[in-house]
């Protein structure tokens, strides 16, 4: 298994309802239906997830924890924007940093509240090498949190409609690719770092509004210039 875990999702709602969404607190566990159910039917099925939730943190905002990982440049990173009436996210750490995907996924469960459709959106949680998407009946899967107006559950593969997962990747394509943007222009700036300086790698590309919102940073939204990519 790749020490690479990701959590992506895309979830439609109006500029208002993300601003607002921001300032929500993370939630308890009891946010969602089958907390310690996490894993089940999916690749670590019959691994318990009750211990993990421990480690959420609980009652930090949005604007918050993604400013955190904006601005930190240690093992993880993350795009976080709304997006053509959606908020999308796409978290990347090395690792499973259970305080990360927790509070995350908490996160997600409560942006429910300000969703402008009815249908259940999904919160992928996966390990891949390469940091990307797989295909819909890919067994590594590790979860799929359904997020509803009312309700979220984490859901195994049996549980899902009939296209499965493959509507939700597909609508994830435009964030992936705003992920591997950053990746490739973090990469660019750490070969041309000067190493033998002895301080440490330190960069604001994570900052850049391609990658998360202004909003998130206290920042005016500019106009845009150029289509986005």
């Amino acid at each position: 298994m790749s020490d690479s875990f990701m959590v992506a999702t895309r979830i439609a709602m109006t500029r208002e309802g993300f601003d607002r969404w921001l300032d929500t607190p993370a939630p308890g566990p009891d946010a969602i239906a089958n907390p310690g159910e996490m894993f089940d039917g999916w690749f670590w099925d019959g691994r318990r997830a009750d211990s993990g939730w421990r480690n959420a943190a609980v009652g930090v905002t949005p604007r918050e924890f993604f400013a955190e990982r904006a601005r930190w440049t240690g093992s993880g990173t993350s795009v976080l924007l709304h997006r053509e009436g959606a908020l999308e996210a796409y978290l990347f750490d090395v690792g499973y940093v259970e305080r990360e995907v927790h509070t995350a996924l908490l996160m997600f469960a409560a942006a429910g509240a300000f969703k402008t459709e009815p249908a259940s959106d999904a919160v992928l949680f996966w390990a891949e090498t390469g940091g990307g998407l797989r295909e819909p009946d890919w067994r590594g899967w590790l979860a799929v949190l359904s997020v509803g107006v009312d309700l979220s559950r984490f859901t195994p593969a049996s549980g899902l409609p009939p296209a499965g997962l493959a509507e939700s990747i597909t609508a994830l394509r435009p964030v992936e690719d705003r992920f591997f943007q950053l990746v490739e222009r973090l990469g660019e700036e750490e070969e041309s770092w000067d190493w033998e300086a002895g301080e440490p790698f330190t960069t604001t590309t994570p900052q850049d509004e391609l990658f998360v919102d202004p909003e998130v940073l206290g920042r005016p939204r500019r106009t845009p210039t150029r289509p986005e990519r």
